[in-house]
């Protein structure tokens, strides 16, 4: 694919600097080399040039002369990313939507909010928060991602286990298309019968269909109080079969967070908190969160859930006293890719199975680990059956690594689909899983898919060799 693309000359880099200006057209070697990495393992693709334009009528003659000439785009975020999705495998374009930066209108009467993608998603947490109003999803980058990123990974988070993931609250989108057209793909309404549902197509697209400029997104009332509990287990398995249980006695947590030991002591370790003390007989921890209008009933909620986890072998939970303690627990899970990431080289695969079946996975990956003789750390969204399966190479030889892994991976999505459940709950499929996409899917759903983005872009120039084998 990559010979047929047309290498970017001197003609085309003067069409883009009359378009959005000759500073905002990128092609020293630094600029390169910072939008040509995010944070997927430490793979570097660079492109050969950096855009970043500042209104859809820009995106849309980018779009347009990069059709026009089979041009390579690839949209680019805050490049927060865990599967490659932001990576210019082919070089040509880095479209970098960081300055639009604009939260356009918070529509308090119809509880809405019109925004453009490059605006921080905490940063538009709080502006609606100040008007009370809430927009839930809120992936563990929310500090640094944006709000396009995550719509285009369908991103979700810890509060996805009660409020739903980033497609449940987009009701419209503003999107150029690959020959520059611009499109609507909804309305601004809560329900809509109105023929085929573009805006669902999009969103967790990953930017291979189109590019998005604005989107309008529904709020709910913000709940005015939350409590937060840090449970400890000495068996794991027994940790995540408490997760289950929770829920068929009738609660429903805003947040159900599972941590391996190593998780929570190499995070500590990372941030430099050792307030929290791990007990020799801990081996995972849960991190469960209620929320509400009535503290009473929240109360009840907590006592009511300290008596299931009881049951399950849960040892003394700590019951975070005031918001600094609720801050500081909930820096230590947002931390743990992080702190997993400086230990060692590593692979982090994203599954996801029905909530029940979730000791059987980790089960499974630990098996797995011992026959291909690699050590994982396993954390994630445990309400909704998501575990990040974090690989570290440590003392793995470059054959083992390079060659025996990625078949241990492959077995490891095989049980993950075995048990109901498929090979990402959030962080994409990308570049680097697009190689198991043949174990969730038959060839003909893969054909459908691929039939959707000829449809969508017959150059094949957005974020090309992201999500289809080439």
């Amino acid at each position: 694919m990559a010979a047929n693309y047309h290498k970017i000359t001197p003609n085309d880099l003067e069409v883009f600097k009359k378009i959005v200006g000759e500073t905002a057209v990128l092609v020293d070697q630094a600029s390169l080399e910072k939008y040509g990495h995010d944070e997927t393992e430490d793979l570097v693709f660079t492109p050969e040039v950096v855009i970043k334009p500042n209104n859809t009528k820009e995106v849309a003659q980018i779009l347009a002369h990069c059709h026009q000439n089979k041009i390579p785009v690839t949209p680019q975020g805050a490049r927060t990313g865990l599967s490659g999705g932001a990576l210019p495998l082919f070089g040509g374009i880095a479209l970098s939507m960081e300055r639009f930066n604009r939260i356009i209108f918070i529509d308090e009467k119809n509880s809405q909010l019109t925004v453009e993608p490059g605006v921080i998603t905490q940063v538009l947490q709080e502006e609606v928060a100040k008007v009370g109003l809430f927009y839930p999803p809120d992936p563990a980058s929310k500090g640094s991602c944006f709000i396009g990123g995550n719509l285009a990974e369908n991103s979700g988070g810890p509060k996805a286990v009660k409020y739903g993931v980033t497609n449940e609250y987009v009701l419209n989108l503003e999107v150029v298309l690959a020959n520059g057209d611009i499109i609507w793909t909804g309305a601004n309404v809560l329900k809509n019968a109105t023929g085929y549902n573009l805006t669902q197509l999009i969103v967790g697209s990953e930017g291979t269909l189109g590019i998005i400029t604005k989107a309008v997104l529904k709020l709910i009332p913000l709940p005015k109080w939350n409590k937060l509990m840090l449970i400890p287990f000495s068996s794991a398995e027994k940790a995540c079969e408490a997760v289950a249980a929770l829920f068929m006695e009738g609660i429903t947590p805003s947040g159900l967070e599972f941590m391996e030991r190593d998780a929570l002591i190499w995070t500590a370790k990372f941030i430099n908190d050792q307030s929290i003390i791990i007990e020799d007989n801990v081996q995972a921890h849960l991190l469960v969160e209620v929320d509400g209008n009535n503290e009473d009933i929240l109360m009840n909620e907590c006592e009511q859930i300290m008596t299931i986890v009881e049951k399950f072998g849960a040892l003394e939970v700590l019951f975070a006293e005031d918001q600094a303690q609720k801050d500081k627990l909930w820096n230590l899970r947002r931390k743990v890719g992080e702190a997993v990431k400086s230990q060692s080289i590593y692979k982090e695969e994203d599954t996801v199975v029905p909530r029940y079946e979730l000791p059987k996975l980790l089960k499974g990956v630990k098996e797995i680990g011992k026959k291909y003789g690699f050590h994982s750390v396993c954390y994630g969204h445990a309400g909704d059956g998501n575990l990040h399966v974090n690989i570290i190479k440590a003392d793995l030889s470059d054959e083992n690594w390079n060659n025996q892994l990625p078949i241990a991976i492959r077995e490891i999505f095989e049980l993950t689909v075995s048990l109901g459940g498929t090979i990402s709950g959030e962080h994409g499929i990308g570049y680097v899983q697009k190689s198991y996409m043949d174990i969730p899917f038959s060839s003909i759903e893969l054909q459908v898919m691929k039939g959707i983005k000829n449809l969508f872009d017959p150059q094949g120039i957005l974020n090309p060799g992201k999500i289809h084998q080439d």
